[in-house]
């Protein structure tokens, strides 16, 4: 056998042990990262088996709620801090409006609609059951106008228009419901209408409300004032925001109620407190009083027991790793926004981050590209886990650094 061809015979074993060498690193915190809070950070993980709640490990336990489902989730660092059967599925009655927003908002910021547009109201939107707005058929209302009607009011016949306005027709605007459902991850949720009316697959869970709620507050949060007006006048009838937080708690600025005898009493309602904002969820409550009590008491728990805070800034490194023939000797890892974590009040310092990633890293390397995985624990618990990333492009050394490289990685 030629010297060429048993050298790389060589490398080729060698590369193929050091391949399942797994590296672990636990890496400090960026001690020059804001702890206060804002911002995101990756959900798709969260609610996995093999992590821990953090309010299971908070020495105050979650409130009494009367709900059939409840759950709340801090925005910031996308946890679900505490739930009750958040996988069951339920009607969500008017919180289907919430995703008829999510459509008419994203509508809005790809310029198929304006706020100033009049829509036609048809025969079959005046028609639809249930809350109204009030409108009239065949006359024109502006998007503006509907979106008022539609999260205000609850107006079904405001939220039918407005899917007419995007889609055409309400069943084609269904049909984009679920894709959107599909493409957020929602996988126990289905539509039937836009509004929010019984039928017999529309169906969804507490988790995937939550869900829905943070990214419509992070995609959208130039909207989020319509849900923060107590009230709207149109027609010459003015109606009242069903989300009775409004006057109660100040620092409540949404979201949706909702409500049919089959679904009970439904609110999904948020709260930004200094730089921190929580999604409750509250389902199936007997009465408007209670599902408004148990709303605020799961927001007062979830921000008085809790904190959040920073890990790492946008691209921060979470760790260095070696580069095996590369023009760079190494490169940082980490996650690709800023990294956030709720933790129980006090326990901040506790934490450790941890960083795993298979060796030999081998040129060339892709900014973005998945290595590994950081997670995130307190007490021996995993609270989150996200996924490594490269965070800069490494390419490949010349023919004599990697004929260096390939001596080396004999002896490291």
């Amino acid at each position: 056998m030629s010297r060429s061809l048993s050298y790389r015979f060589l490398h080729c074993a060698l590369v193929a042990i050091a391949v399942a060498v797994t590296s672990t690193w636990v890496v400090a915190q960026d001690d020059d990262a804001d702890v206060q809070v804002d911002i995101d950070a990756v959900v798709s993980s969260e609610d996995s088996s093999s992590l821990t709640r953090v309010g299971d490990l908070s020495s105050v336990p979650a409130p009494d709620l009367q709900a059939r489902a409840w759950l709340s989730l801090d925005v910031n660092s996308g946890q679900i801090i505490a739930a009750h059967r958040s996988h069951e599925q339920i009607e969500p009655a008017s919180l289907t409006k919430i995703m008829t927003a999510y459509l008419i908002f994203d509508a809005l910021e790809n310029q198929r609609l304006t706020l100033e547009d009049e829509v036609n109201v048809s025969e079959f939107a005046w028609k639809t059951e249930g809350s109204r707005m009030f409108i009239k058929p065949n006359t024109k209302v502006t998007v503006d106008e509907l979106l008022r009607g539609m999260i205000v009011q609850s107006g079904n016949d405001a939220t039918v228009a407005l899917a007419e306005a995007v889609a055409g027709s309400e069943p084609a605007f269904v049909t984009l419901m679920n894709e959107e459902a599909a493409r957020q991850g929602l996988e126990d949720t289905n539509f039937e209408n836009s509004s929010g009316l019984p039928g017999d697959t529309h169906l969804t869970t507490a988790y995937d409300l939550a869900i829905l709620s943070r990214n419509l507050l992070q995609d959208f949060p130039q909207y989020l004032h319509y849900y923060s007006e107590k009230e709207y006048t149109y027609n010459d009838i003015k109606q009242n925001n069903r989300n009775r937080l409004l006057w109660t708690d100040e620092t409540v600025d949404g979201l949706k109620t909702g409500h049919t005898e089959s679904a009970g009493y439904c609110l999904v309602s948020t709260a930004k407190r200094d730089d921190r904002r929580v999604v409750s969820v509250i389902a199936g409550s007997e009465s408007d009083a209670e599902r408004t009590e148990s709303s605020l008491k799961l927001l007062n728990w979830s921000f008085q027991n809790f904190d959040t805070i920073q890990l790492f800034e946008e691209d921060h490194p979470a760790v260095t790793a070696r580069v095996w023939e590369g023009e760079e000797d190494s490169v940082g890892l980490g996650v690709t926004g800023p990294l956030w974590v709720t933790v129980p009040r006090g326990k901040g310092p506790d934490i450790t981050p941890v960083a795993n990633y298979t060796q030999p890293l081998m040129a060339p390397l892709t900014k973005g590209s998945e290595v590994g995985s950081l997670s995130v624990s307190l007490d021996d618990k995993v609270l989150r886990e996200d996924p490594l990333h490269v965070l800069a492009d490494v390419e490949e050394a010349g023919l004599f650094g990697r004929l260096i490289d390939k001596v080396r990685i004999l002896f490291d």
